[in-house]
């Protein structure tokens, strides 16, 4: 299928464990091709069931061995304001799943602070949002992540940005403390629309039955405010990777086999 590069692309997988080798092949192929010449990789990780079987896919690949880490920055898209180790913590499941399994150098890896370093939820997300910026291009205080993961939810939240809620329309900042998150826990931080997509490829990962009216949604088209996995929007790529049960509501022409 011919695609512009900016298109929305579906990529199809039977299983949530055949989608996560798939996902984390096409993941090994970008890291190998963008650090090979000691280029570095900028990469926003997502939490969820997903997001850890995709890492851990990534860690039992063998190709794994092959890529520079020390070349490769790790950052969230959100993050739950909860203790450092507490299970909730999108970053402590990505340091079981992948990272702690790999040669990352510690100051790759750019976490939120948790609840319990003594800092307030504003704080957190003007540190994160600190520490973006010291990585930032001549277009904007943060970093262009070579891939940036999201889920999505049933009601086709991505990062903690969920649908007709004020952090859903802020420009003007890298990173949002979110209050009353309608999805447990009620603290997070949260990176914004216009840093997800300054990415240049953005990669949404769901699975199952109950994400099947928030993909369609999604790819029809819909109010970002509304669906904010609509409005996600990678500079070269938009590529939603789904298993069979979330493409039932997908049409046949937008699945691209060949990705």
């Amino acid at each position: 299928m011919q695609t512009a590069p900016a298109e929305k692309r579906v990529v199809v997988e039977t299983t949530p464990g055949e989608l996560a080798a798939r996902v984390a092949d096409r993941f090994l192929t970008r890291l190998r091709a963008r650090t090979r010449n000691g280029r570095i990789a900028h990469v926003a990780l997502t939490g969820g069931s997903m997001g850890g079987a995709v890492l851990r896919a990534t860690r039992d690949d063998p190709r794994s061995a092959g890529i520079d880490w020390s070349l490769v920055h790790f950052w969230w898209g959100d993050e739950r304001f909860v203790p450092r180790d507490d299970a909730d913590r999108n970053a402590l499941q990505s340091r079981e799943a992948l990272l702690d399994h790999i040669p990352v150098p510690p100051e790759n890896i750019h976490e939120v602070a948790g609840s319990d370093e003594g800092v307030s939820l504003d704080d957190a997300a003007a540190a994160y949002a600190a520490e973006l910026a010291g990585f930032g291009t001549d277009e904007h205080p943060w970093p262009s992540f070579a891939v940036c993961f999201l889920g999505v939810g049933p009601d086709g939240h991505i990062a903690s940005l969920f649908p007709d809620r004020v952090e859903v329309t802020v420009t003007d900042a890298a990173a949002l403390p979110v209050r009353d998150s309608p999805k447990p826990p009620p603290e997070r931080v949260t990176l914004t629309r216009p840093v997800l997509n300054s990415s240049k490829r953005v990669w949404l990962v769901l699975t199952g039955a109950d994400k099947a009216s928030a993909l369609g949604l999604a790819l029809a088209g819909a109010s970002y405010q509304s669906v904010p996995a609509a409005g996600a929007k990678g500079r070269k790529r938009t590529v939603f990777f789904v298993d069979e049960a979330a493409a039932s509501e997908v049409s046949p022409d937008l699945i691209d086999p060949a990705y």
